[in-house]
């Protein structure tokens, strides 16, 4: 596995005091829903982001580490439903409370490739949601044009998730070398998007 460099652990600790940033300041004056899935969304970003440059990417192999992980996706597309869509926010809930628990289980009781199955699923519904929510809600007037940013930090989170996704299958788009060495980017430049798309919306 790519041993973690200077430069990674500086694009890690940068996406860690942007999350930190949108946590302290960046989630005023919204409903308590809203307000405890991003703290909660963000908040594991940010440990995720610190277990990563203390452990390395070796990191990435801890299951318990990738099970939390899905809490980011899960919680911050929560966060956009009960803004956006309150009277869907119980059954989308539901759908987290749910998704979490499946994943919960088939980490520790079947194969690597059906949890990885299972898992890429769950977290390709949030990512979409967290990519066309902000989108639509800018193109429709609903918010300002800037918000379409934190649409493209979703987009950003997907695509790294397909790539470390794949890579566990067996079938890696790319190598696993270059997909660590863009992961600890694609994490600066998503949380750089939600925290642009916030202050703009």
């Amino acid at each position: 596995m790519r041993k973690i460099s200077v430069l990674d652990r500086l694009l890690l600790l940068g996406t860690c005091l942007l999350a930190a940033y949108q946590i302290s300041a960046g989630i005023n004056d919204l409903s308590t829903p809203a307000t405890w899935g991003f703290t909660i969304g963000f908040g594991t970003l940010l440990i995720a982001c610190l277990l990563l440059i203390i452990l390395g990417f070796e990191g990435l192999e801890n299951q318990t580490i990738v099970i939390v992980s899905t809490l980011i996706p899960l919680c911050i597309s929560l966060g956009l439903v009960s803004i956006h869509y309150p009277d869907n926010l119980l059954p989308y809930l539901i759908f987290c409370v749910v998704g979490f628990s499946v994943i919960l289980a088939t980490r520790f009781s079947t194969g690597s490739k059906p949890a990885t199955i299972i898992l890429a699923l769950i977290h390709g519904i949030a990512g979409i949601l967290i990519t066309t929510l902000p989108v639509l809600q800018s193109i429709t007037g609903q918010t300002r044009p800037g918000y379409i940013l934190f649409g493209l930090g979703g987009a950003i989170i997907g695509i790294g998730g397909t790539l470390l996704a794949f890579s566990k299958t067996g079938k890696p788009i790319f190598s696993q070398e270059k997909i660590l060495s863009v992961l600890p980017v694609l994490l600066f430049l998503m949380t750089a998007a939600f925290v642009g798309g916030f202050s703009l919306q």
